[in-house]
């Protein structure tokens, strides 16, 4: 008996003191989060730094100063773990990217979004695994089989979409931003689902009827992730709409905006879809009917909520990813030859721009050839800038990389850990390199072509006005005349559909699910009162 009670208080006392060093790795972690957020916004001004340089830069440091305290067993306060990035950090960046996306701007490139996102990621896969089956066979990495060099062309076609909207402005440069984060968007939800399909699939037995089932099944997953976000954001609407939570309280509607967005992604884990393009599609039919179903002060919290969560989750992730990088367990294989690491990793970034470049340049020759206006065209301008802020590479590929060479975060075998350690030197190198030149690239190019503009165009016009490099126009609501027959449909695409999308949208689909122009009824507004004093006369 008394042995038993000694070992139960033994067992309690190593619980609590593992409890214990969870709250002092929280504290730790929640201090450096609001040290990210003050240093940042010192450093706001600045042409060079973002935010999410400056939260990888400090995971790095606080990972050497933990590094040096530990005696070098330990750099992290917490192991990397895929299930709490997919799950719970990277859901709230996705919706707030859809909620305030500019939607026309959107929609009136998302054939350009589709091709660089589906069939671009596709094209940089199919490359990245050439380069790499080639390359690595050569070198004495250790073994890797066909599955695993075709995942390493997965992970690495995954753009950085969360850097994105760090280093890029949608006011500032409208078209930009749609192109390179609605592609973001897509492609990483293309490299997740041809990662799983490689995973599943028996990738040794490729033969025509795979890879139509391959498309058949990726198409599948665009379609209902799509519709699966569309219908939840559309529930929501109607929910909101019909029973007035404002009536008592705008607690609850924006409780139901936030459960029912993350329902959204959780649903289609369920049904293993695509969460990243379902609560996208989510958040951007929240922002076209529900938001404008809840009270004035609901939409206000409701806007700033989102944005705070998803800026919180982008630190929280770069300051994660900056201490895992030295995790010593990886680096302790690879210390015997650090230049078979440094070669991997500098071969992986050459692959990714190459890979980039394969699908950027020609497809953007493509869609040229069907741009009318030449406006609308990508200039070599445009191109070289969606070719640069795509090459960075970020939290999905770490995850991918993660689950694809360990198990439960740990390797114990040299090619896994080589390959961990050069993931996390190209996230870094790309982060950091390509992160600190985006910025400077937009301004250089853009400062070429208004200086260029000003050349070419006669002062004395009225009409002749410098075209920002990246956007022409923002994104409104104004009336599109009415096409008057399938010239028209042909000739400019986008801005028929759009014009009969809006008569639908007004016939059908706000009368049901609201909208812009419906305004809640809440006993005690000014809504409610003018609505007296109108039955009153």
């Amino acid at each position: 008996m008394g042995i038993e009670l000694s070992y139960a208080v033994s067992k309690l006392q190593s619980l609590s003191t593992s409890d214990h060093a969870s709250v002092v790795s929280m504290n730790l972690f929640v201090a450096l989060l609001c040290a990210c957020i003050v240093i940042g916004h010192l450093l706001e001004e600045n042409r060079w730094v973002n935010e999410s340089i400056t939260a990888l830069v400090i995971g790095v440091c606080t990972g050497i100063v933990i590094l040096l305290v530990s005696g070098g067993k330990s750099s992290h306060l917490l192991v990397f773990s895929e299930d709490l990035f997919f799950i719970y950090l990277l859901p709230p960046i996705i919706f707030n990217a859809g909620f305030q996306v500019k939607k026309k701007r959107f929609f009136e490139n998302f054939m350009t979004i589709i091709l660089f996102g589906a069939v671009g990621t596709l094209i940089s896969c199919g490359i990245i695994s050439l380069g790499v089956i080639q390359i690595f066979k050569k070198m004495d990495i250790g073994s890797l089989d066909i599955g695993d060099y075709l995942a390493i062309g997965a992970i690495f076609a995954a753009t950085d979409s969360v850097c994105t909207l760090q280093v890029l402005n949608q006011d500032e440069t409208p078209l930009l931003y749609s192109l390179v984060f609605g592609e973001g968007v897509v492609n990483d939800a293309t490299s997740v689902v041809l990662f799983n399909a490689i995973q599943s699939f028996d990738v040794t037995k490729i033969d025509p009827s795979i890879a139509l089932h391959f498309t058949g099944n990726l198409l599948y997953l665009f379609a209902t992730s799509t519709l699966l976000g569309a219908m939840t954001g559309l529930l929501s609407a109607y929910i909101i709409k019909k029973l007035y939570f404002g009536r008592h309280s705008t607690d609850r509607e924006v409780a139901l905006m936030m459960l029912m967005a993350y329902l959204s992604y959780m649903l289609a884990e369920l049904f293993y879809l695509s969460g990243i393009l379902t609560v996208f599609f989510c958040g951007i039919v929240m922002s076209h009917y529900t938001w404008h179903n809840v009270t004035e002060g609901s939409r206000v919290t409701t806007k700033h909520a989102f944005a705070t969560l998803s800026f919180v989750a982008e630190t929280f992730i770069f300051l994660y990813v900056g201490m895992d990088a030295l995790d010593i367990e990886k680096w302790r294989f690879v210390s015997d030859s650090p230049g078979t690491s440094v070669a991997v990793s500098s071969i992986l970034i050459v692959l990714i721009m190459v890979g980039r470049a394969a699908f950027v340049f020609p497809l953007s020759f493509l869609i040229n050839l069907f741009k009318k206006n030449q406006s609308e065209k990508l200039s070599l301008r445009k191109q070289v800038v969606i070719w640069w802020a795509g090459l960075m590479r970020g939290a999905v590929s770490m995850a991918l990389a993660y689950n694809q060479f360990t198990r439960l975060g740990h390797t114990q075998l040299r090619a896994n850990a080589i390959l961990i350690t050069s993931t996390i030197t190209v996230v870094l190198f790309s982060t950091v390199v390509f992160g600190l030149m985006t910025k400077p690239l937009i301004r250089f190019l853009a400062r070429s072509k208004q200086t260029t503009s000003m050349v070419m165009s006669d002062p004395s016009t009225p009409k002749s006005v410098s075209v920002p490099l990246l956007g022409e126009g923002l994104d409104s609501e104004l009336d599109i005349p009415r096409p008057g027959s399938i010239r028209a449909l042909l000739a400019t695409p986008t801005h028929t559909v759009h014009y009969y999308w809006r008569k639908f949208d007004n016939a059908f689909m706000r009368p049901v699910f609201g909208g812009r122009g419906f305004v809640p009824f809440v006993p005690g507004s000014p809504t409610e009162r003018s609505f007296v004093q109108g039955e009153g006369e």
